[in-house]
């Protein structure tokens, strides 16, 4: 391996000294140190004037509101009542946000180590209502590590950005150019905070929740999800859940201790179905307050969100990514859930870069990052059938609903009608300016 490495770096630094300009521009992933006061991050939320997307994140839908996080900033809030044209309402400035919740008028927004609830009855005035600690003291953030000092009371993180620069070289051999070169993810460690996990989206289906009171819906990418009078939230290693019985008081109740690696959360039902980067556990949580673990499923490290339907768990499992190990295919499992306490792959499909999933039974669509989007019949989860693809999309996650598809991604968020589950139509797009 370091012997691979070695003569990775030294052809790589080859290839940039002989040029014929002894001239380069390269771009690259720029991560700055950032620390932040508690007193900074605790500042009182409100409604602010709408913002461009830049860099979209958690995906979620409460009535006729949608709202987008802005990874680490806050939340753009949409009147999506036409979803031929949502209008821009808000924007929501929160310091270190990724997922969201809601529950009647209240939304749960994470902000590093502290969970903010929001009253959104009126969403063109949206306010701070109260703040409990999670007890999370750090967490990944796509390719970003947050931690918190206590001691000092701050908040260590990074900012990633993509950055160019021009280098000259020495065209004689002498080598000078390393800084930059050779991504920091070859060499398999942290380096300076840096981390490695997947942007989470946040989901919430709601399954079982009774008539009143009422939550929103998210994709599958979740660290967020609410059942009953409960808020599960997922970090890393643990599971931690709020009591909301008073939506607008989260009380923190039980800590939950799970593998490391934790990815998303998936209520159906009565269970939680729970995807880390090395398998997926089930919970039964017939009694909200006290989940209890009914099996655990494994399979190679790689990202694993997960989505269910009746006897049926649908599995993305990514190997080609910073949560995979090399060698590792790119599939769709299908898992037989009819007996919760053993749960097994009934079968396999090939699929490229797989990263997000939804299902409207019979239609299951996957994302496939920059590969675009699949639709699929999935009337018989042994043999899936695709229906369409879209290739000119980037796309992370999806909710479909009410027949409408929305699609998150990197150039930003796509609403589509599925009335007809063989022909797609597009009814808009959100852009986002971020440059890739």
């Amino acid at each position: 391996m370091k012997a691979n490495l070695l003569a990775l770096v030294l052809s790589l630094l080859y290839l940039t000294s002989c040029t014929d300009n002894c001239e380069q521009t390269r771009t690259y992933r720029k991560y700055t140190s950032v620390q932040l006061p508690l007193s900074d991050l605790r500042q009182a939320v409100s409604s602010g004037t709408p913002q461009s997307l830049v860099e979209p994140g958690k995906l979620y839908i409460k009535d006729q509101y949608l709202f987008i996080v802005e990874v680490k900033k806050g939340i753009h809030v949409f009147d999506n009542s036409n979803p031929a044209n949502p209008r821009a309402i808000s924007f929501l400035t929160i310091p270190g946000n990724v997922d969201i919740a809601v529950r009647d008028n209240i939304l749960y927004a994470d902000s590093y180590i502290d969970l903010v609830a929001l009253d959104i009855s009126n969403p063109t005035a949206i306010k701070e209502v109260n703040r409990t600690e999670t007890g999370f003291v750090n967490g990944t953030v796509g390719r970003t590590y947050w931690s918190y000092d206590k001691q000092n009371m701050k908040i260590y993180d990074q900012r990633e950005e993509i950055a160019t620069e021009t280098v000259k070289t020495d065209c004689e051999g002498s080598f000078n150019v390393l800084p930059y070169l050779v991504p920091i993810a070859w060499f398999g460690r942290y380096y300076e905070s840096f981390a490695f996990a997947d942007v989470a989206y946040s989901s919430n289906k709601g399954a079982n929740a009774p008539t009143a009171p009422t939550t929103g819906t998210g994709g599958s990418m979740a660290r967020f999800a609410i059942t009953n009078n409960q808020l599960y939230v997922v970090n890393n290693s643990s599971l931690q859940l709020f009591d909301i019985t008073e939506p607008a008081k989260p009380a923190k109740g039980k800590t939950v201790t799970l593998n490391w690696n934790v990815e998303t959360i998936f209520p159906y039902r009565t269970n939680l179905f729970i995807g880390t980067t090395t398998g997926m556990y089930i919970y039964d949580i017939v009694n909200p307050a006290e989940p209890k673990q009914l099996s655990a499923f494994s399979h190679v490290r790689s990202c694993d969100p997960v989505v269910v339907h009746e006897n049926y768990a649908y599995v993305t499992l990514r190997g080609t990514s910073t949560c995979g190990v090399a060698g590792t295919q790119d599939v769709l499992d299908v898992i037989d859930i009819s007996n919760l306490t053993a749960p097994r792959v009934a079968k396999t499909y090939p699929i490229e870069t797989p990263y997000g999933l939804g299902i409207d039974y019979p239609t299951l669509f996957v994302c496939q990052g920059n590969k675009g989007l699949s639709v699929f019949d999935a009337s018989n989860p042994l043999d899936l059938k695709v229906r369409q693809t879209f290739a000119n999309v980037n796309a992370f996650d999806v909710i479909p609903m009410s027949k409408t598809l929305l699609t998150i991604g990197k150039d930003g968020l796509y609403q589509y009608d599925y009335s007809n589950p063989t022909n797609l139509r597009l009814l808009s797009k959100i852009d986002a300016s971020r440059p890739n």
